[in-house]
């Protein structure tokens, strides 16, 4: 468990977490399946993840940390849960 509790608006899912995903699985969209967005992250499978285009944005958009999870919250920075 994390030291410092999330704060409020803020997701339980980690943004390095979901950021390694990206980088390393972007093309299948398995960052998204990890923050909730199961309907997105299987159309990225089935585009590749809009030829990479997508993961490009995605994985930028999760750099800048405006990506968000599937209830719109924003994903935390610091520790990871154990």
């Amino acid at each position: 468990m994390s030291q410092y509790p999330a704060a409020p608006g803020t997701s339980p899912k980690n943004l390095l977490v979901a950021t390694l995903l990206a980088f390393f699985l972007g093309t299948l969209g398995i960052h998204r399946f990890y923050v909730g967005k199961v309907g997105t992250g299987i159309a990225m499978i089935f585009t590749l993840g809009g030829l990479g285009i997508w993961t490009l944005i995605d994985f930028i958009m999760l750099l800048v940390q405006s990506f968000k999870d599937s209830d719109g919250l924003t994903l935390r920075w610091d520790s990871v849960n154990a």
